[in-house]
Formats: structure tokens, C-alpha cells, sequence
């Protein structure tokens, strides 16, 4: 056994903190909600139109279309693109379910290939073997605040004539060499769920498209199909509108999220300072990507004794993902062939991360101290295992 070692002092560290940001923008938040209140313009109003005006700003594209969540987001771009029955859309097994439910949903079949073991992102050299000629599509999934490797992936999309639908929840001001998520495919979906970098007061997400069909495709599928005049469809649809009361929270934050971001980075600084040589593998930033630092993921081969020596120490953590996608019922008929072989199968390092990824509080209401705790308690936990 090692030698014992002081207990580090507890101070209580949140993985989110929803009240705090709250607090931050309240009068504003409240006026402004207030002001949708008196208004009776609750329904694609003011707030829905100045938001998408912004947001494609912001991510320089041509369009924005704000829908009632990211999940909404990512099926109303799959209608809008053609994908349908018969078709397989290649895309990883390692991220939320609403990545692949949504292609269930459309009656295509989801194809799944591995990730990364650096960023956990999809593999894009294993996306090229996965090829048939019933793929219509990659669903790469941008994870934790990082875009996945572009550049291979667009290039093998146009080789190979399939369209690229950007799964990008998580990936608000992401880029590649400046450029941000939304501009490396058809469509992307967003998410503003109230944990992401720019949350909602419940649901929320957006649609990003630089191609004017698709634009006014989505428009249409997120209001019933209705196409320009009122009661007459064009498309199956959905309720799927943004409420006008979260695009106005939506805008109250969103001058905000530089500064937050900024201090997602500070925060990263420190765990990548303090932690670096302990047994650990820290997050790892492509070249050419910016990270927002969604999430600040570690891997552990003792993640679990970690998460619960952090716990005793009043620090919260959280696992992404625990169970990747193909081992839940109803996506089983989709896992890979020889991938109930966990160490040495099609999707191992899948398998292997799951087991291992631990994210550590990062969000912009925290303050520098309690980062440095959550370091000195995880070394404190390294030394009280040496020779264990």
C-alpha cells in the first residue's frame, strides 16, 4: 500500500449551475420574459427572428431555423435531406441517443464505426470501410466542444457522392481554422438544453444551412409541412416550433457566451496544468480546432474508484457516455458484426472509453479554486493509490 495522505478539505463543486447563471442575468432574463408576456407575440414572434438573424451570424451561415429542441433538430435535417427507408447513414455509437433514434425514426438504418481515442470523435478513416452503396449519409457527431476531423471527412463525402448532416449539440463556436461548425455539410442541428454552453429555460435547438432548399424545407417540416400559405402542406411535419419565451432567454445569454467561454478555457488551463503526469489522459485538441470545452473529459482505468473518492470530497462528476448506443435494446439489431467482442472488436476503443471517461466540473460559474480543489483531490487520489 502507499503511504496515507492528508485528506484534501472538502469544498463543494457543481457540475452544473443552472441557479448561478440565473442569477448572473436575472433583471435582464426577467424583462425580457416580461416583455413576451404583455406582448401576446408568443408564437415565431420578435425574439424567434432577431435569434436565427444572430445565431447565423454567429455561425456564419446563410440560414438559421429555430426548432423546439437539438433532437428535433437533427430529424427535421434528415427530412429535409432525403433520408428515408433504405438508406444507411454511417455515424458513431459513442454519443447521445437522439444522434441515432432520429435516424431510426426516418426509417434509414444507423451504420456504426468507432472513434477516435484522442477526441472521442468518429473515426473518419473507419467511415471510409463502412461504405455501401445503400449509404446515403454521415452523421458525424461533434463531441465535448470539438469538431471532428473535417477536412478527411468532406473530402471522402464528396468522393464517394454522400451528403454530411452535422450533429453539433455540443458544438456552439466550435471551429475549424476559424470556421464554425455548420459550414462542413448540408445541415447541422444545435442544442440550447438548459447543461449545454448556451442553454435554454428548458429546450431549445437550431438548424444551420447554407443551402436555400433545405432552409425552406426545414421551415416548412417544423410547422406541420405548412409551406408559404397558411393551411396549405408541402411536407410531412412536426409542432417542432421554437417558443418565443426561450428565444428570448436564448438572446439575453448570447452575448454572454464569449465571456463563458473564455472562462471554460481558463478553467481547462488549470486541469491541463495540475494534472499533467498523473496517470491520466487529458482531452486532446485537433489541429486547427478551437474546443469550447463542453465538457472537460478525463480517461481513468480506475475511473469508477476516482468518481466516488471525488464524491466523498463533495465534488460532482458525470460519465458520457456509460453504455455505448448498440448495447441498448432497441439499437441492438444494429451493432456491428463481432462487436460482442468488447476488447478486440469493430468498436473496442468504443467499448474501452466508455469504461474509462470521466467529465470534471467546467462550466463557466465556477471560480478557480474550486477547480485547483477538484486537482489536489484527484492527485490526492493518485497518491493514496500508488502500489494499491
Amino acid at each position: 500500500m502507499g503511504a496515507a495522505v492528508k485528506v484534501a478539505q472538502r469544498m463543494r463543486v457543481p457540475f452544473y449551475d443552472v441557479k448561478a447563471q440565473y442569477d448572473e442575468l436575472a433583471q435582464e432574463m426577467e424583462s425580457t420574459v416580461l416583455d413576451v408576456m404583455r406582448s401576446g407575440g408568443y408564437v415565431l414572434g420578435k425574439h424567434n427572428k432577431a435569434f436565427e438573424a444572430e445565431f447565423a451570424a454567429l455561425h456564419q451561415t446563410k440560414h438559421a431555423i429555430a426548432v423546439h429542441s437539438g433532437t428535433d433538430a437533427l430529424r427535421i435535417i434528415m427530412d429535409a435531406a432525403g433520408v428515408g427507408p433504405g438508406d444507411e447513414v454511417i455515424t458513431t455509437p459513442f454519443t447521445f441517443v437522439a444522434s441515432v433514434e432520429t435516424i431510426v425514426q426516418t426509417g434509414a438504418t444507423p451504420v456504426f464505426v468507432d472513434i477516435d481515442p484522442r477526441t472521442f470523435n468518429i473515426d473518419v478513416e473507419k467511415v471510409r470501410a463502412a461504405i455501401t452503396p445503400r449509404t446515403k449519409a454521415i452523421l458525424p457527431v461533434h463531441l465535448f466542444g470539438q469538431l471532428v476531423d473535417v477536412k478527411p471527412l468532406m473530402e471522402l463525402a464528396c468522393e464517394r457522392e454522400l451528403i454530411i448532416l452535422e450533429d453539433a449539440a455540443q458544438a456552439i463556436e466550435s471551429t475549424h481554422e476559424g470556421k464554425p461548425a455548420g459550414n462542413f455539410s448540408v445541415a447541422a442541428g444545435f442544442s440550447f438544453y438548459v447543461t449545454k454552453n448556451l442553454g435554454a429555460a428548458g429546450d431549445g435547438g437550431m438548424i444551420v444551412t447554407n443551402y436555400d432548399d433545405i432552409a425552406e424545407r426545414c421551415r416548412s417540416i417544423r410547422i406541420h409541412g405548412m409551406g408559404r400559405e397558411r393551411y396549405y402542406y408541402d411536407h410531412l411535419g412536426y409542432t417542432a416550433r421554437l417558443d418565443e419565451i426561450q428565444a428570448a432567454v436564448l438572446r439575453v445569454k448570447l452575448p454572454k457566451l464569449p465571456e463563458w467561454t473564455a472562462r471554460r478555457a481558463e478553467f481547462a488551463a488549470i486541469y491541463f496544468e495540475e494534472l499533467e503526469g498523473l496517470d491520466l489522459q487529458l482531452p486532446y485538441t485537433l489541429p486547427g480546432n478551437n474546443h469550447t470545452y463542453h465538457q472537460f473529459n478525463i480517461l481513468s482505468d480506475r475511473r469508477d474508484a476516482l468518481q466516488a473518492f471525488l464524491k466523498e470530497r463533495e465534488i460532482d462528476s458525470m460519465i458520457y457516455y456509460p453504455v455505448p448506443i448498440h448495447h441498448h435494446s432497441p439499437y441492438l439489431k444494429f451493432a456491428p458484426e463481432g462487436s460482442e467482442d468488447r476488447v478486440n472488436g469493430p468498436l473496442a476503443i468504443t467499448e474501452r472509453v466508455s469504461n474509462e471517461i470521466l467529465a470534471l466540473p467546467i462550466h463557466p460559474h465556477l471560480n478557480k479554486d474550486q477547480i485547483r480543489h477538484v486537482c489536489a483531490s484527484i492527485k490526492e487520489f493518485a497518491q493514496s493509490t500508488v502500489g494499491a
